[in-house]
């Protein structure tokens, strides 16, 4: 008797929900580039004309840099933090919404773990660059150094190793369903390749290159893959057919 009411409770609620529930795509992937862009902005504008010093660079260097500009640092490092909301909710709608047209994969989980390791970076990364702007960090070199690596290590590597798993579980689980056109699945699994590449900069400087590949290929698949999800008919499969 158990066994049939949450049948009939099942077969209820998904008669009564037969589309697709959430937020748009669209509108998250917008929202988070244009948060994205944001910080890019006011770190470039506020800046008061003092050189970018990269993480790299000397304890001296960056700490003139950052006494000279903490509006810039708080500012940016604001703006890159609140990107990392709605890319979370991308995420989990993308594949929560994947799921609700029928894709049954290890895909569907991948690409999650990998939104959530994305996401997480990105409110470490911009926490610790918000510190960063507080005068009392800068005094202390080795403190100063260890945040500056934190900021940059989470902001750059780990996000797109994150994001390389995110578009990878995206990219696969949709050629096989046939859900994207066979260009974003192409474009999805470079940047899948390029944000795995991305964690070779642990051990050879030169593969940060592929940290920007990842990062701005990857704005692009995004927003692509946000209208072409967006205009894909999504209706719950009959209730018996799901399993096969």
């Amino acid at each position: 008797m158990h066994i049939v009411f949450v049948y009939d409770m099942n077969h209820f609620i998904m008669k009564a929900s037969p589309r697709f529930r959430g937020p748009s795509l669209v509108l998250l992937a917008i929202v988070h580039v244009l948060l994205f862009v944001a910080g890019l902005v006011a770190a470039a504008m506020l800046r008061h004309g003092a050189s970018y010093v990269t993480p790299f660079g000397s304890a001296e260097a960056l700490r003139s840099f950052l006494e000279l500009s903490p509006a810039a640092v708080r500012v940016s490092n604001f703006f890159l933090f609140a990107s990392a909301v709605p890319f979370g909710i991308f995420a989990v709608t993308t594949v929560s919404r994947l799921r609700f047209m029928g894709v049954r994969a290890a895909g569907t989980n991948i690409a999650l773990l990998g939104g959530l390791i994305a996401t997480i970076a990105l409110i470490i990364s911009g926490s610790a660059g918000w510190i960063l702007s507080l005068p009392e960090v800068t005094a202390s070199a080795p403190v100063l150094k260890a945040i500056v690596f934190l900021n940059f290590l989470f902001g750059g590597v780990v996000f797109a190793v994150g994001f390389g798993l995110f578009a990878a579980g995206v990219s696969v689980t949709s050629h096989y369903m046939r859900l994207l056109p066979r260009w974003m699945v192409v474009l999805g699994m470079v940047v899948a390749i390029a944000g795995e590449l991305a964690s070779f900069s642990l051990i050879a400087y030169p593969a940060n290159f592929f940290i920007p590949v990842t990062r701005y290929l990857g704005v692009i698949w995004m927003i692509s893959i946000a209208i072409a999800l967006t205009k894909s008919p999504v209706t719950i499969p009959e209730m018996g057919t799901a399993e096969k």
